[in-house]
């Protein structure tokens, strides 16, 4: 049997299925949240068996902590890493960037147990990802860059979390206010000539 035959109850086997589960649960724990998702649900999106689920994650506690470590593992390489911008505008592209449902934020809220796997990885990638603003106001210039980076840091997730209660985008906003604290905290003299502060 191939890869794409179909098993019992019609359901997919195969290779694949790990990265399917993985997919499904993503989608699931956006669109319904971790603690609406459940197992015959996630199994039937996947196209999976609940055999071949527990064959590949122990549950659904090891399933959300991969789901986090996998989404975002270098912390926005996609704006820190690029060498085709200043620091100063680095620090304003998270703001274009980072998706206003964060799954960090949403897993932490619906997992109330500190100790829990998904809470241990949003609270390793929240430091980091505060770190790598730091690090990134520091290259900027910026006066006080441990305060800018979690100025900045505070206000994505704000944002995230309004995007996420109201519905409705909030980035924009965001990212203003964001231009005017990496303004006010990186002296004149460091903004290079022609760049724009807006």
């Amino acid at each position: 049997m191939t890869e794409l035959e179909k098993g019992p109850r019609g359901l997919r086997r195969g290779r694949g299925a790990r990265e399917r589960i993985l997919s499904a649960s993503q989608q699931l724990f956006r669109d319904h949240g971790i603690n609406g998702t459940g197992m015959d649900q996630l199994c039937a999106v996947a196209e999976v068996s609940k055999r071949t689920l527990y064959q590949h994650f122990s549950g659904k506690d090891e399933l959300i902590a991969e789901g986090l470590r996998r989404f975002d593992p270098d912390i926005l390489p996609e704006v820190f890493d690029r060498t085709d911008l200043t620091p100063r505008e680095r620090l304003l592209a998270a703001f274009d960037v980072h998706s206003p449902l964060c799954p960090f934020i949403a897993a932490a809220v619906e997992i109330p147990d500190p100790g829990h796997p998904a809470r241990v990885q949003a609270r390793d990638y929240k430091k980091a990802f505060a770190a790598r603003l730091t690090d990134t106001a520091r290259e900027a210039g910026a006066t006080h860059p441990e305060q800018l980076g979690e100025q900045l840091a505070l206000l994505l997730d704000g944002a995230s979390a309004r995007s996420r209660v109201l519905d409705t985008e909030t980035l924009a906003t965001a990212a203003a206010i964001a231009a005017v604290l990496v303004d006010n905290a990186i002296p004149t003299a460091v903004v290079p000539a022609g760049t724009s502060t807006v």
